[in-house]
């Protein structure tokens, strides 16, 4: 097991990553110590991971909600379920939420306890890549609204993270290729010599080597406690962790909650964001070429719809980058740093979104 801490002061935990971590009853018994307790996951999850997390923390289990899986299930609708049942079960503000599943179960989950009683503690038990490397650190909840992703929602730190990397194993192959994206991101805006460890391990995480999928983790997680340490609340430098979600979230929001998974949305947008650099001067053709053949070698999509130009502004209007000056893109300064722009032009935006990879010379 590797852990690292995340130092935010009062609010600082610990994120614990290793194999065979769910099914250590005694390892989540010294970690989670709350004597009533509440259990979100969803279908798929709870068929592999679901026992071992429950016959641990039997004593203390209360209630469980298994919701249906899918980006579509991160809704008000499910969030007032999940009240209902806190309501029902008695959970108090000496209680705590387990969020076991990926990305939309630690979000709504997370948000779920940002709001009981003003605040209680939740834990992350992460099950997919995408939430191992990324949404499952640094306090981020929230759930989707029909006008934009992830628009209704609070920073809320986790008591701590669990992340068995034993669990991706059960993954398909889609989900798993979906969490390289994430793992991509983090080498673009924060450490160079990590992309090129990247490049000549690709084909070792296509076949979800274990010990090079351990080292992801890993690395993802001491790149993003850092800059989540820097800046809480994204004010300024955390919102580099965004690079190719304003382009990516339209993907999903204007295509349907569900149509293209998250990390499938981020290549995609990255790809837009790759080209937006390359226009601005600050990366060369052949950069940006390097890092979609790394993108198209772990089968990641590189293409995004072609949605009409309204359609982009009008979502891309709603980003919660956004401010009253207008858009905010996170760009490359170079490969391994990102900055954030807010001086795009339309033309340089309309420029981009009628770029194709194809175009790559």
């Amino acid at each position: 097991m590797h852990t690292l801490r995340l130092e935010l002061g009062e609010r600082s935990y610990a994120i614990h990553s290793g194999a065979g971590l769910l099914q250590d009853a005694e390892f989540l018994r010294q970690q989670i110590r709350e004597k009533r307790l509440f259990l979100v996951s969803d279908e798929n999850v709870a068929r592999h991971h679901l026992a071992p997390v429950e016959a641990a923390l039997r004593k203390s289990l209360v209630g469980r909600l298994i919701l249906p899986p899918g980006e579509q299930e991160k809704n008000l609708d499910n969030l007032k379920q999940i009240f209902d049942a806190l309501a029902a079960c008695g959970i108090g503000r000496d209680g705590a939420l387990l969020a076991l599943g990926g990305g939309v179960v630690g979000d709504i989950t997370g948000f779920a306890a940002a709001s009981w009683q003003r605040g209680i503690r939740f834990y992350q038990l992460p099950t997919t890549l995408l939430a191992q490397v990324d949404a499952s650190v640094g306090g981020k909840t929230a759930v989707n609204h029909p006008a934009g992703k992830n628009l209704i929602g609070a920073f809320h730190q986790p008591a701590c993270v669990i992340a068995d990397t034993d669990a991706l194993a059960t993954l398909p192959d889609r989900e798993f290729r979906a969490g390289l994206a994430e793992v991509i991101k983090h080498a673009l805006v924060a450490d160079r010599e990590f992309l090129t460890w990247l490049e000549r391990r690709a084909q070792a995480l296509k076949q979800r080597d274990p010990e090079t999928v351990a080292e992801c983790v890993i690395r993802c997680c001491q790149i993003k406690a850092a800059v989540v340490a820097a800046d809480e609340r994204e004010l300024g430098q955390r919102a580099i962790l965004n690079f190719g979600h304003t382009f990516g979230h339209v993907i999903e929001g204007a295509g349907g909650y569900g149509e293209w998974l998250h990390g499938e949305a981020v290549a995609a947008g990255m790809a837009l964001a790759l080209e937006l650099s390359r226009q601005l001067g600050n990366i060369e053709v052949a950069e940006r070429d390097r890092c979609l053949s790394l993108m198209m070698a772990l089968a990641l999509p590189v293409l995004a719809p072609d949605f009409p130009k309204s359609t982009w502004l009008e979502w891309m209007a709603r980003d919660k980058k956004s401010t009253s000056e207008g858009l905010r893109f996170v760009v490359l300064a170079e490969i391994g740093r990102a900055v954030l722009r807010d001086d795009i032009s339309e033309q340089q935006l309309r420029d981009t979104l009628n770029w194709r990879p194809m175009d790559c010379q």
